[in-house]
């Protein structure tokens, strides 16, 4: 799978989510969820790490935009669920590093996994919350030590991308940032119901939901002028 040039930005247009794990497994490094937002707000640093990694459409912007570059075939792969279709075809043959979230949501996390994939292979895990250098640096050892298949950091972006990189320098692995997927997948949080997920409209309902977001979502204007006068 050949990566297009959205602005600074590299991107693997995959047609599913089965090929973008394919390719993720043969070549390592971070998977990086890249929507509008991100693509519109990134600094160098992050375009640089996107770039040397597995940057993939996680919204439906990036999507139109990656059509507009010529990549028909590609499609919306929602990290949320990524994650989890990693981890059932791979759970019984392969070994986990869980890091991130609230130690409450941490929790509860680990444990639907060894529920909803019996003998899943842990071979480390820990919340998000790192109070000093010092735990960074336990933790970057530890990956390098267990050497897990697949690492999942659910700390937000960009934090997570660059500590995810940091543990990529001392161990190759298939990486990926969650957000709050934890929070998705312990109930905590909930998506957008399936239509607007079907409708490419996800943001609004969560606009509807959160009002508080519209600042955030304000980017997304900045974006929609790039795909109006195809400047990708």
């Amino acid at each position: 799978m050949e990566a297009i040039r959205l602005r600074d930005i590299n991107i693997y247009p995959a047609s599913s989510a089965d090929e973008l794990i394919d390719f993720a497994v043969e070549r390592k490094g971070i998977l990086v969820a890249v929507n509008a937002e991100k693509m519109a707000k990134a600094t160098d640093r992050l375009s640089a790490l996107i770039n040397d990694n597995i940057g993939y459409c996680d919204g439906s912007g990036v999507v139109l935009a990656s059509h507009q570059k010529g990549a028909d075939r590609a499609c919306k792969i929602a990290g949320c669920e990524l994650w989890l279709k990693i981890i059932g075809r791979y759970y019984d043959k392969s070994t986990f590093y869980f890091i991130g979230g609230r130690p409450e949501v941490f929790a509860d996390t680990i444990v639907r996994l060894k529920k909803d994939f019996p003998g899943i292979r842990i071979v480390g895990a820990r919340d998000g919350y790192l109070k000093t250098d010092a735990d960074r640096e336990a933790l970057i050892d530890d990956v390098a030590r267990t050497r897990p298949d697949f690492v999942f950091v659910a700390m937000g972006s960009p934090k997570q991308e660059f500590l995810m990189a940091e543990m990529l320098a001392r161990h190759r692995a298939v990486y990926q940032g969650l957000g709050g997927s934890y929070d998705v997948y312990t109930g905590r949080a909930k998506r957008a119901p399936k239509w607007w997920i079907d409708h490419n409209a996800e943001f609004v309902y969560r606009l509807l939901c959160q009002p508080s977001r519209i600042k955030r979502d304000l980017i997304r204007v900045k974006f929609a002028w790039w795909l109006v006068r195809k400047k990708f």
